[in-house]
């Protein structure tokens, strides 16, 4: 099993490219179900994860294929003319709860979906109600038996007013994507706001959806009967985007970020200025600095987008660990996604959680040890921690990391980071 070595204390200095949204590049190619029609997909990062989705929509019928690498990045061809399969098996599903994404759309477009309950990072319970009572007010037949979600509409979907009780953003998908073939108007109230289902929807209506309220929490759908292929060029990563923000300030380097855009990361923005980290637009991305002196603890709570993204709570708290002062980080979306802490406190970090709180009392240093990554994003803060403490860190379990970051030790390394990759380790 592959680990990841650490040597801190080097301030970043360059450029750091930064790849396709994985949170939106899953969505977008389950939406390949919904035509058999050829969707061009253009900016797709090279991931586990995305290679986990290829694999399970190949086993439904689509054929996939790599396009060119030009200046639209990565590029798959996705045609899903014949369906073989309406049954998502638990051997796939399993690796990543994103995989329940193919339930509404194998749903709407052929009127029977089976689809194994979904697995993925142990963060706590994510559960899929919201995805079947959605779909049932549209009309569908849903039974969980066996471990699988059986879902049937053999007169197909009908258009339904779906009010969220909270916000979701795999049933906001799921829902969107099915809505987009059912008879009539759905709307959908108090759904999520994400850049992702924003560039979900921007794709659809490209393929011939009528959707209104595009980037709002009420989403009115009119059903039509068919949708044809389109290209469509996925939005940049801004969890990545602001992984390695909060790797350049804290390493106390200035590293330029491109292709990207710092609306994206608006709320990491505001959060960071107080900590005395500049984030300034550029002609392609942006650029990460400290404005001088130590950073700053301020206070995080995590909420659905426009707010501070849960998927960069740990990042942030690694980040904390050495600021001067207090911070406290309030997680409000996942249970259990603090098991990062006793990792980051084996390194030196003084970290106390109380039930959905951490309070964070900055260090004046870190200190490398062997750590191990429980999950995606907490993985990637023992990087952020790593590259400030003194010593060697050695984080194990890494392919956690290939799901979500490209070549992470490749841009880190070409901004100075001593990092590198030890394969096949003990």
């Amino acid at each position: 099993m592959d680990k990841i070595c650490i040597r801190g204390g080097v301030p970043l200095e360059g450029v750091i490219p930064i790849g396709g949204a994985k949170n939106a590049t899953l969505p977008l190619m389950a939406t390949s179900l919904l035509t058999p029609e050829t969707l061009v997909l253009e900016n797709v990062p090279d991931l586990a994860d995305i290679a986990t989705m290829a694999n399970l929509l190949v086993q439904h019928g689509v054929a996939i294929s790599r396009g060119a690498v030009g200046d639209g990045g990565n590029v798959l061809e996705l045609s899903a003319a014949h369906i073989t399969s309406t049954t998502a098996p638990y051997d796939l599903v399993r690796k990543m709860r994103a995989s329940v994404l193919v339930l509404g759309p194998l749903l709407a477009r052929c009127g029977r979906a089976r689809v194994s309950l979904p697995g993925g990072c142990a963060i706590g319970p994510r559960p899929v109600d919201l995805h079947i009572k959605g779909l049932q007010r549209l009309g569908a037949e849903v039974e969980l038996r066996q471990g699988y979600i059986d879902a049937r509409a053999p007169k197909g979907l009908k258009g339904a007013e779906i009010a969220f009780p909270t916000v979701s953003v795999g049933a906001t998908e799921n829902l969107l994507m099915a809505a987009t073939l059912a008879e009539g108007e759905t709307l959908l109230i108090n759904a999520a706001r994400e850049p992702e289902i924003t560039d979900l929807a921007t794709c659809l209506v490209a393929m011939g959806a009528r959707i209104d309220g595009i980037g709002t929490d009420r989403l009115r759908i009119v059903g039509a009967g068919r949708l044809h292929g389109t290209i469509h060029r996925i939005i940049p990563d801004r969890i990545e985007t602001g992984t390695y923000i909060m790797a350049a300030a804290a390493s106390g380097g200035e590293v330029r970020l491109t292709g990207t855009r710092i609306d994206l990361v608006a709320a990491l923005v505001r959060a960071l200025e107080g900590a005395g980290v500049e984030v300034s637009a550029t002609a392609d991305g942006l650029r990460v600095r400290r404005r001088g002196g130590p950073l700053e603890g301020v206070d995080i709570m995590t909420e659905p987008y426009p707010g501070f993204p849960t998927d960069l709570q740990a990042q942030v708290m690694a980040l904390m660990a050495t600021a001067t002062g207090a911070s406290m980080i309030t997680e409000t979306i996942f249970e259990n996604r603090f098991m990062h802490v006793p990792e980051l406190t084996r390194m030196g970090a003084n970290i106390n959680v109380h039930r959905a709180s951490a309070l964070v009392r900055g260090v004046p240093a870190l200190m490398g040890a062997p750590v191990m990554a429980t999950d995606l994003r907490a993985s990637v803060s023992l990087v952020v921690a790593g590259l400030v403490a003194a010593g060697e860190t050695v984080i194990n379990r890494v392919y956690h990391l290939d799901r979500g970051y490209e070549r992470l030790e490749e841009k880190l390394a070409a901004c100075g980071a001593r990092i590198e990759r030890v394969r096949n380790a003990p």
